[in-house]
Parts: structure tokens; sequence; C-alpha cells
């Protein structure tokens, strides 16, 4: 059910990709053609919502600009509230009078997990505020488990990626496109 959805919202793309861990790919989850339809978040994320359902979850946090739809769609589905983060200055923080109480149980949440990066930047923002993290939740997962925490998805895709160096569409002379939000460094 998953993969209909992004594909009737076109947002499984193919091509040759930049992405903002500095790896090429050949295909790409742009999850907000699928979140700019209430209707489709709903029943994609209700699938994520019944995976954490039972973890006593005080609070959704989502790094922007990927994680602010899904946790406030997260949020409503488990009747918690939802904030974001942002980065200021290139540095993940909390901002906009949002607040986190000691020992709050919070669920941090992304469109799509790949490295993991922003949600790892999140976690440290607000562990640092005495949040306990209790897993990371998507829609989909590309992180071939390479992350600490529990992580939810709705659907897990395995997408190849590459080094630049050994980008094989690169060494064809194919153009790339880098469709994240977040500026590669």
């Amino acid at each position: 059910m998953v993969i209909e959805q992004l594909k009737q919202s076109e947002a499984l793309l193919e091509g040759h990709f930049l992405l903002s861990s500095g790896r090429h790919s050949n295909r790409y989850c742009q999850c907000a053609k699928l979140l700019q339809y209430p209707d489709k978040a709903e029943k994609v994320l209700s699938i994520v919502a019944d995976k954490v359902r039972d973890l006593n979850i005080d609070l959704v946090v989502g790094p922007a600009m990927g994680g602010i739809i899904v946790a406030y769609e997260l949020g409503r589905q488990l009747g918690v509230p939802a904030i974001f983060t942002e980065r200021e200055n290139g540095e993940m923080t909390l901002r906009r009078g949002f607040e986190i109480k000691p020992r709050q149980r919070v669920l941090i949440t992304e469109d799509v997990v790949t490295t993991g990066k922003s949600s790892l930047e999140t976690i440290k923002v607000l562990q640092e505020m005495g949040a306990e993290v209790v897993g990371i939740a998507c829609i989909v997962n590309r992180s071939n488990g390479n992350l600490t925490y529990p992580l939810f998805d709705a659907i897990r895709l395995d997408i190849e990626n590459w080094d630049a160096a050994d980008c094989p569409l690169c060494k064809e002379g194919k153009p790339y496109t880098k469709p994240g939000s977040r500026a590669i460094k």
C-alpha cells in the first residue's frame, strides 16, 4: 500500500541525485509530494502510529524540513503535541518558544531516514534538555540498519547509493540534481 501511495503521488523519483549526505543515487523519495495530500499522509502514517502507539510517547519532534509534517500527523494520530527543531547558523536547535521537560518521552520523526543525520542532531539537542528519546519514526527507511535507535517505518526501501567518486552515473556523464533541503558541507 505504501509503495502505491508513493507512486500515485509521484514521490518516488528516478534519475541521478545528489543526496544530503553527499552520496549519489539513482532513485530518490521526495515525500513532500506524498505529504501534500492529507488523506495519503494519514493512511501511510497510520502504519507508523500503530507501531509506536504503546511507547507512551509524550511528544513528537520533527527536524525541519522533512520531519515537520510527519511530526504533526503522527502527533495528531497519537493525541500528543508535535513540535520541530531547525537549523540556526548551521546548528540544529529548538526555537519558537518550544520546550522540553525533563524525562519527557520523545519520538523523533522524519520523512526519509538514510544516514539519520538530522535525527541524530535533533536527539543531541533534546537529550541535552533532559528528554528521553524512545526512537525514530519515518515514512521511508533507507538506513540499512545503521542507527542505534529503534526505527519505526511505513516502508523500507533498499535504494543504491554511492560515494561521488564511485558513482556509475557520474562516470556515464549524467548530470545530477539535488532535491533535498539540507546544504551539503
